[in-house]
């Protein structure tokens, strides 16, 4: 649109009878190119109309106020500008300028109250909204009145609309009688709509969790039922395109969503896209089950459909499970990238706990980059095979007919990376693997195209690192096939290569789906949704399985038959037992991946003589034999060996002592004594955080500096 400098260039508009809003009018772009409003022109007698029908407004239902007003008599100027006034008022929407909603910035409050009949007079309704337009009736032609819209939207000033239908915090009329609803029955409610939760059971929860605030009482009865009905109608309303340009659309969300999001760097020619996201309750489930522990990464999620590859980093909650923490989206794997991200997420979290650390990081990727994580994050590194497990075996099944040819193959394949520890020449494993199944020409052609390339690259990084065990790499897989299920649900397939879509399914759906899962289990409701959720991984399904429904063939230990728990009459028969690349032939097996059966008889392998150990332990022993050859005898070397076994001993043993004991009290009794200082030694005393010997250390100067004064005023008064 054209910008307009003169106001004698914009046309009068006389718009029909009665009342009418923005919408009826054509608006004109006036003023310069670094700042215009829209305006438009219109009789003055018709300003009434147009006020009372902005406050109509169906999705922003409001009343606009005089913020500001003044008047000049006629004849009171000499010579006046085109646009000069005759009356001056500026229209605010009653729902500003204050914001005590989420998100935006406070905006600064009225100096005085406006006696007029349109002001909001609750407290509640001062939103931030940041709509507002100034009508000026023109000196020099009194009949008519100049609209300015300086800001059309409902929106505060992270530009999130802040009251109406799409708001999700406005309070609405009443809202001194609305019953008080936290954040957790909020996304609790949210949660459950967003999971397809029928609305009537969701009101039953939503009233259960209001009424522990304020009792049971018909009218807050309807406003619950309203309020669900409100968020259903915001959620089916809301859409992921904020703009028809991917780009500018993710721009907007990261604005809105600034609580969410701890890093952010947009394209351009010298840097790559990178976003990370992390809500609130992720940020709480880090430091909760991430110190001291273990978290891993799904490194390269959606690498062929998304537009930019997601990798998560997840954390093991109190089941084992493997439970979100952040999602980053980029397609830069360069280690300065890695850096800045990781960087601004080790630091947000060590702003709510300062002493937080990890114990092991698990990586899923050959390529990875292992200096950032050793960096930034300062611990060991362990590597997990499902990734190639899984490729490998859902191409062996897709690719090869017949279930003994699959059968031969993963074997197979298992077989050239067991040969790095059996001290075998791993090239000329995989020569002879392509040799031996050359008929199989469907298989062998993906095989050669995207795994010989980089076959050594990874079975390097699998030998230098430990391996993950079977149960992380269970949790691992779990995770990435329900949100595999959950993004790829989407009939919308073009949503695949926008960025503000995935953002938009990951906070909204994904989050509400793990949120719930975490909230039904630990406080004993929703009890279908814990029951999924606690027979997620094949390693709680392994544990529901007996001993006595696995029968081992004792000839030449070639399989192991599992009996069905559901039908007596089937079983399925686990081939390659105690190795992670064993073959079932289920149809969760057969799908790619790690299933129960397997679990199942890996564990009893363990515990039986004859059988061979597993791939994990054996990274563990020749790391353990490393680390007993390295030391020279008498060397400092040695001692420093000795100080670190020791230091990792008293560790283990305090774990071991924490966990078996059936009251900590015992265990706190026998924990040393730690003096906090000389002064202190008679009475316990808190550990002081930095703001404490900051304002110590300020007390402490302006008492050093009372004493000299004081000593000052006794010498003069000695003169005297």
């Amino acid at each position: 649109m054209d910008i307009v400098e003169s106001i004698d260039d914009i046309q009068v508009q006389y718009p029909p009878e009665g009342e009418f809003s923005s919408a009826d009018l054509q608006w004109t772009k006036f003023g310069t190119a670094e700042h215009h409003d829209d305006v438009a022109k219109i009789p003055y007698d018709r300003v009434e109309e147009f006020i009372i029908g902005e406050c109509s407004n169906v999705e922003y239902p409001t009343r606009f106020h005089i913020e500001r007003g003044r008047k000049r008599s006629r004849g009171s100027l000499k010579e006046f500008k085109i646009d000069e006034y005759l009356e001056y008022r500026l229209y605010w929407c009653s729902f500003g300028p204050e914001n005590y909603g989420e998100g935006g910035g406070i905006l600064p409050s009225r100096r005085y109250r406006l006696n007029t009949r349109n002001r909001a007079a609750r407290p509640q309704s001062m939103r931030g909204c940041t709509c507002h337009f100034v009508v000026k009736r023109l000196y020099a032609h009194p009949s008519l009145a100049l609209i300015i819209y300086n800001e059309r939207r409902h929106v505060n000033k992270s530009g999130v609309p802040c009251h109406g239908a799409l708001d999700r915090d406005a309070l609405g009329p009443g809202a001194k009688k609305v019953p008080y609803i936290c954040s957790e029955i909020q996304q609790q409610t949210l949660s459950m709509i967003y999971l397809g939760i029928p609305e009537e059971n969701v009101v039953q929860k939503h009233l259960e969790g209001i009424q522990r605030y304020c009792g049971s009482d018909a009218k807050v009865n309807n406003m619950a039922s309203q309020y669900v009905q409100k968020l259903g109608m915001i959620i089916k309303r809301s859409t992921h395109e904020l703009d028809l340009d991917d780009q500018a659309s993710i721009r907007l969300w990261v604005d809105r969503n600034k609580k969410s999001v701890f890093f952010y760097q947009d394209s351009s020619e010298a840097d790559p896209f990178i976003l990370g996201i992390q809500t609130e309750w992720q940020l709480q489930q880090m430091v909760r089950f991430g110190h001291r522990s273990i978290m891993a990464a799904d490194s390269t999620f959606g690498i062929k459909k998304l537009r930019y590859p997601l990798c998560t980093l997840l954390v093991f909650d109190s089941r084992q499970h493997a439970l979100p923490v952040a999602w980053v989206i980029t397609r830069s794997f360069a280690k300065p990238d890695i850096l800045k991200w990781l960087k601004a997420l080790v630091d947000r979290v060590r702003t709510v706990d300062i002493g937080w650390m990890l114990s092991t990081f698990v990586i899923d990727d050959a390529a990875a980059d292992l200096d950032p994580i050793r960096d930034v994050l300062s611990c060991p590194v362990l590597f997990s095979l499902w990734r190639v497990r899984r490729s490998w075996l859902k191409n062996v099944v897709k690719k090869c007919s017949g279930i003994e040819i699959q059968r031969e193959i993963f074997i197979r394949l298992g077989g050239i990376v067991q040969s790095i520890w059996n001290g075998l020449d791993s090239a000329a494993a995989v020569e002879d693997f392509i040799k031996d199944f050359a008929d199989q020409t469907a298989f062998m052609q993906f095989f050669k195209d995207f795994w010989l390339p980089k076959i050594e690259m990874w079975l390097s990084m699998m030998q230098s690192l430990p391996r993950a065990s079977q149960e992380a790499s269970g949790a691992i897989e779990a995770y990435h096939v329900k949100l595999k299920s959950k993004l790829y649900e989407d009939s919308y397939l073009d949503a695949f290569q926008r960025v503000d879509w995935l953002a938009h399914k990951l906070t909204a759906e994904v989050h509400s789906c793990y949120w719930l899962d975490r909230y039904a289990d630990e406080h004993d409701t929703f009890q279908n949704v814990k029951e999924t959720y606690i027979a997620s991984t094949s390693w709680y399904r392994a544990l529901q399985i007996p001993d006595t429904a696995v029968y081992f063939d004792e000839k030449d230990n070639l399989f192991a038959k599992v009996q069905s728990q559901k039908d007596s009459n089937i079983s399925h028969v686990v081939w390659n037992p105690g190795s992670e690349f064993a073959f079932c032939d289920c149809a969760w097996s057969l799908r790619g991946n790690l299933c129960k059966h397997i679990m199942k008889v890996n564990m009893m392998c363990e515990n039986r003589l004859g059988r061979k150990s597993s791939m994990s332990y054996h990274s563990f022993s020749e790391l353990l034999t490393a680390l007993w050859r390295k030391p020279l005898d008498d060397s400092i070397e040695l001692d420093k060996a000795m100080a670190l076994t020791r230091q990792i001993l008293d560790q283990v043993q305090r774990l071991v002592e924490l966990t078996s004991a059936k009251d900590i009290c015992t265990v706190v009794d026998n924990l040393p004594l730690k003096w906090a200082s000389r002064k202190a030694r008679t009475a316990p005393r808190k550990p002081l955080t930095a703001l404490a010997l900051a304002s110590t250390s300020r007390n402490e100067r302006n008492n050093c500096s009372a004493r000299k004064n004081y000593r000052k005023r006794r010498r003069l008064s000695r003169l005297r």
